[in-house]
């Protein structure tokens, strides 16, 4: 595995990466983080918790770690920042969001970015693995996938992850409203109330201003066409995948043998899923939506 530098699995969007200095891709991922921070308040806090939790299992100092819908590489960049030793092949479809962080942090030792959709078969093979890696991450990503895409997409990072490595998954992860209403509402209610806490007059930029505004850059216009042409949207169209329980199962129908909540602020919450093979003696965790109403 190729650990320096912001080595590449394609070519799309070179060009644009190439007329994009360093300087403004990292403004508009300043105004990116600082938009995504608006909707998740404790963001940096969970980032904080699935870096530890990396930095405990993973066993050596140089882990090799995916990012799943890793967009400008937010997450990626601070994991190097506490590993800096370990390889991270931070992988996305968007290929603008993509771009930006190619840019930013094309010098920066241990870095890869892949251009693959998770959503098609085939996209851990195609990333060129020489070993196992020790943890698949991802953070306000994975809630996009509809649930078969999702369970299909959790079965190949089992094809490439060793044994006892995890999966961690930072989202907005609800409990089933009709199994556990009450729960429902207070996930929910404990967000808004942290919002309300931190943010009384609003946080500034939205997530729709923010794709407003970098996609009328007209030095990211031809990066703003392929998004068109890959029929990616900015939007919010709801959270296919947004229920906790469709995780889970996913996730244990793929052979992860634990799973879990392992930092949690209501609704936002940080799932980890380890490895391994199932006694078929035990029976699968028990989630919300499966007790009696």
């Amino acid at each position: 595995m190729a650990g320096g530098g912001a080595e590449e699995l394609d070519v799309v969007g070179a060009g644009d990466v190439a007329e994009l200095s360093p300087q403004a891709a990292r403004a508009w991922i300043e105004r990116w983080d600082a938009q995504q921070q608006a909707y998740l308040p404790d963001r940096e806090d969970r980032f904080t918790a699935l870096i530890d939790a990396v930095q405990e299992c993973a066993g050596r100092p140089d882990p090799l770690v995916l990012d799943l819908g890793c967009g400008p590489g937010s997450l990626a960049i601070r994991l190097l920042d506490r590993m800096p030793a370990a390889t991270v092949v931070a992988v996305d479809f968007d290929p603008l969001l993509l771009a930006l962080g190619r840019a930013a942090w094309a010098d920066r030792s241990g870095l890869r970015f892949a251009d693959q959709d998770l959503r098609v078969p085939g996209w851990a093979g195609a990333l060129g693995l020489q070993r196992s890696a020790d943890a698949a991450v991802s953070t306000t990503a994975l809630h996009w996938l509809h649930p078969d895409a999702l369970a299909a997409m959790y079965a190949e990072v089992a094809t490439v992850l060793r044994p006892g490595g995890l999966l961690l998954n930072g989202d907005d992860l609800r409990e089933n409203e009709a199994a556990a209403p009450v729960l429902a509402r207070l996930g929910k209610a404990l967000i808004e109330r942290e919002e309300q806490r931190r943010a009384p007059n609003g946080w500034g930029e939205t997530w729709t201003g923010w794709w407003e505004a970098v996609t009328a850059d007209p030095a990211l216009a031809g990066l703003t066409a392929e998004r068109e042409r890959r029929m990616l949207q900015s939007e919010h169209h709801g959270s296919p995948s947004g229920q906790l329980a469709v995780h889970i199962a996913a996730l244990c129908a793929a052979g992860f043998a634990e799973v879990g909540t392992i930092w949690q602020r209501g609704d936002n919450r940080l799932l980890c899923a380890v490895l391994g093979a199932v006694d078929p003696g035990i029976e699968p965790p028990i989630t919300s939506d499966q007790f009696p109403v």
